[in-house]
């Protein structure tokens, strides 16, 4: 008589490493819209999802490349782009009538002051309601680029702030 086992294969996120599905689980819990932010080595993406049992629906998003077409001129994954990123996608959230969501940051590493925290930032800034910490976010100075050597990243990001 041949024994006979069972092998349970995880879900293939999961086993990729892509996906927390207990931490998932809690944010669909809540039944807002996820404020999911991720950055990459040259951006910082921004959308904001809502939960369908089809498929996850992008409901607005926002890439802080697209800050080119505004006239910034710096690099688009330093803190003060990631701040405008949040701040546009904030308003992008309320012309679609989104009011509230809660932050999704997936397997990245949560470090306060951190460009994540920014881009939350910008869209609490913009009026997007988002349960947080005030302790969290960068300081002022950073978020305007004072911390740089580059004098000109104040200028643009107040510019670029007064058009969003």
């Amino acid at each position: 008589m041949a024994s006979h086992t069972i092998h349970r294969v995880k879900y293939r996120r999961k086993r990729e490493g892509k996906t927390n599905y207990k931490k998932r689980l809690k944010l669909l819990i809540s039944r807002k819209p996820r404020l999911v932010v991720r950055k990459t080595n040259t951006q910082i993406i921004t959308q904001i999802i809502q939960y369908d049992a089809n498929g996850d629906k992008i409901i607005v998003g926002f890439n802080s490349t697209n800050l080119k077409k505004l006239g910034w001129k710096h690099s688009c994954k330093n803190i003060p782009a990631a701040y405008l990123a949040g701040l546009i996608i904030g308003k992008k959230a309320q012309e679609k009538n989104i009011k509230e969501a809660i932050l999704d940051l997936g397997l990245q590493t949560p470090i306060s002051g951190s460009k994540l925290y920014a881009t939350l930032q910008g869209a609490v800034d913009s009026g997007l309601k988002v349960p947080c910490s005030e302790e969290i976010f960068p300081n002022k100075e950073r978020l305007e680029g004072q911390h740089t050597k580059n004098n000109t990243i104040k200028k643009d990001f107040e510019i670029i702030k007064k058009k969003c």
